[in-house]
């Protein structure tokens, strides 16, 4: 499977995904980098996918991925995977908003349908 290094070593990237991922699951949305958001929806995506099936290894899964954050976790499981069971795949949107100031990076909003 092919992937973005976003300029990062593999614990920095790791680290940013899990973050963003977990702002967008509590928040509803993030503003980001347009390659940042296309890697971040895989995983909000396979979480949401997770609290779906509702298995104790799926459980177990999200847990390590989101670095054991409980808030996290029963969001998904409790609240987000009932409202999504009857679709399959797709949880996200990506919005193009404008381009950042700085370095004219595409900024993006990422957030649940």
């Amino acid at each position: 499977m092919a992937y973005r290094k976003l300029g990062r070593e593999t614990r920095q990237r790791r680290s940013i995904l899990a973050g963003l991922t977990k702002t967008v699951i509590l928040n509803g949305y993030v503003v980001t980098t347009e390659a940042r958001a296309k890697e971040v929806r895989k995983f909000v995506d396979k979480l949401i996918t997770y609290g779906k099936r509702g298995t104790l290894v799926s459980r177990r899964k999200a847990l390590a991925f989101v670095h054991n954050d409980n808030e996290v976790v029963s969001k998904v499981f409790n609240e987000l995977a009932p409202k999504y069971q009857d679709r399959n795949g797709g949880y996200t949107r990506i919005i193009k908003i404008k381009e950042r100031v700085g370095d004219d990076a595409l900024q993006v909003r990422l957030e649940l349908v």
